[in-house]
């Protein structure tokens, strides 16, 4: 059993271990920058390679791929995964799977806005979403993501055996990150009423690739915590949400324009950072089929 306060370091594997790409850390918990590959050109090896790093370091970068449009941009994300139409927002006429995630000069709300895994109030949450940036400020955007692994093995066992059989319930309904989204909403024709979605999952998930143990809830979609009263709930989803987003967890991320991020939505979290008020910001979304939490 792992002691407080000291998570397991992620297994960091060597440039060594592979001989298609390059993997540079950009944190000691999470996130790495993957070089040296063409994402509109790869083979089956290449292709490993990265999902093995992908494993390895929950999010991984890539630099210089503006030259992929959205049909080579496709083409990758069926590589790694199944895309899928995400519910609220609907994505390009030719590309369903892809939708814009921006924020328009005028806005002060950004898409998305608070510590989240997507869409958790999903019966089968993604594997996996991917962003392409097409259009950034000139400063500030960045995003945070936070290792869900590293927030589990650092609870104390106790807690760590309390949590363990509890379930959270996630509800599409929460406002906090709905504001911009409604936006996007309109500006695509999707607006009116939408359904509310509700999903229960448990609290501390197993990962089916890895079998590492990590949290499974989050401030933007954990509404309670099934069997407890509100009172109970609360206060341990405080404590929670709080403790799962500590600094030793997270990674930030800057963007280029052709930048893009593929993170691992059963065990890491992100956040993008709201400090560029006047300047519009747009990225490509590609969400990837998850299954059912266990």
């Amino acid at each position: 059993m792992t002691m407080t306060g000291h998570p397991s370091p992620m297994r960091n594997l060597q440039v060594g271990d592979f001989r298609h790409i390059s993997v540079a850390p950009i944190a000691g918990s999470l996130g790495a920058e993957i070089g040296g590959v063409d994402l509109a050109d790869l083979d089956d090896e290449t292709v490993a390679e990265i999902r093995r790093a992908w494993l390895d370091h929950l999010v991984v970068f890539f630099r210089g791929q503006d030259h992929l449009d959205n049909d080579t941009y496709l083409a990758f994300a069926r590589r790694i995964g199944t895309p899928i139409e995400y519910p609220f927002v609907r994505g390009f006429p030719n590309h369903p799977e892809v939708i814009a995630v921006k924020k328009l000069a005028h806005e002060t709300v950004n898409f998305g806005g608070i510590w989240h895994s997507d869409t958790t109030y999903l019966e089968r949450p993604p594997m996996a979403t991917m962003l392409i940036a097409r259009e950034i400020p000139p400063a500030g955007g960045d995003t945070l993501y936070a290792n869900q692994y590293a927030a589990f093995e650092a609870l104390s066992p106790a807690m760590q055996e309390m949590l363990s059989p509890l379930r959270g319930i996630s509800s599409s309904a929460l406002a906090d990150v709905s504001k911009t989204r409604e936006d996007r909403r309109k500006e695509v024709g999707a607006a009116g009423d939408q359904p509310v979605f509700e999903a229960s999952h448990p609290l501390v998930r197993t990962h089916p690739e890895t079998g590492r143990k990590a949290l499974f809830l989050g401030i933007a979609h954990t509404a309670r915590i099934d069997g407890m009263t509100d009172d109970e709930s609360r206060s341990l989803l405080h404590f929670l949400f709080q403790h799962q987003v500590r600094p030793e967890f997270t990674a930030r991320f800057r963007w280029q324009v052709g930048s893009i991020a593929m993170w691992d939505n059963r065990c890491a979290m992100h956040n993008p950072v709201n400090d560029y008020h006047g300047y519009q910001r747009v990225l490509h979304r590609i969400t990837l089929e998850g299954d059912v939490p266990s």
